[in-house]
């Protein structure tokens, strides 16, 4: 499925508290939607709500994470990494399958 980096968990969860999303309540939604440079691009955002057309990854027991069956295919395989380096600071996916970026 998808693996979230330390680093990236770590910001996940530093967002989650800042924001008052307790962790047995809130999931971290993430899928595709169409548009950006190569047709699609990457969303995520905290939920509450988990439907019977999502998929749940269980990170380490700390977190969960909500997927749409649809955006599964796009995803398998990815990584949400945290990059706080020269070029800028956030988040980044990784992702083996794209055949194109930006």
């Amino acid at each position: 499925m998808i693996t979230i980096s330390k680093e990236a968990l770590s910001h996940v969860l530093d967002i989650m508290d800042n924001e008052g999303l307790p962790t047995e309540k809130y999931f971290l939604r993430v899928g595709v939607k169409g548009g950006g440079c190569s047709g699609l691009s990457y969303v995520m955002d905290f939920d509450d709500t988990k439907t019977e057309m999502d998929e749940i990854v269980d990170v380490n027991g700390i977190l969960k994470v909500i997927i749409d069956k649809k955006s599964v295919l796009y995803l398998f395989g990815t990584e949400l990494q945290f990059s706080s380096g020269l070029n800028g600071k956030g988040f980044q996916w990784v992702n083996p399958n794209a055949s194109r970026t930006c």
